[in-house]
């Protein structure tokens, strides 16, 4: 699927539960980054690969859903990149219901490796890729992976 063809490519990144407290939660784990700073770094990194991005964060897995969901519906969303935080490792069994029902591509980040946290992602299997360990970089590899994967120049891309 090449979109850049025809238009930019949408891509949704959605923030789970406690990433609006980046920067101030536990910065010796999560760093000094807020959420604020993040957002710049993100668009920023959008603008310049050339695709529309939309950054949304809730502690509320209902809003989350509502707000999958209307990206789809209204704004034609064409990839959902996610750091489901505490939802990939306890519940979310509605975002995972979400993100089977959407039929868009999706790619997981995690600032932290969640393997080192004997943490495996109940969501990750339903992910293009998953990117964690990073840091803050986590969120750009994943967007550059999910733009990558969109408009087609994904090298060695297994088939989905």
């Amino acid at each position: 699927m090449n979109l850049t063809a025809t238009r930019a490519p949408r891509v949704l990144l959605l923030q789970g539960p406690n990433m609006n407290y980046l920067g101030k939660r536990q910065p010796e784990v999560y760093g000094s980054t807020t959420a604020a700073e993040l957002d710049v770094l993100c668009h920023a990194h959008a603008a310049e690969k050339g695709y529309e991005l939309d950054i949304f964060y809730t502690n509320s897995e209902g809003a989350a859903l509502d707000r999958i969901y209307a990206a789809v519906e209204d704004k034609g969303m064409d990839g959902l990149v996610m750091n489901p935080a505490a939802w990939s490792v306890g519940g979310g069994a509605s975002i995972r219901y979400c993100i089977l029902s959407i039929g868009k591509p999706y790619v997981e980040v995690h600032i932290r490796n969640q393997y080192a946290m004997k943490n495996v992602s109940t969501l990750a299997d339903l992910a293009v890729g998953v990117v964690q360990g990073f840091g803050i970089d986590s969120y750009i590899l994943g967007l550059d992976a999910m733009f990558r994967h969109l408009s087609g120049t994904a090298a060695g891309r297994a088939a989905v």
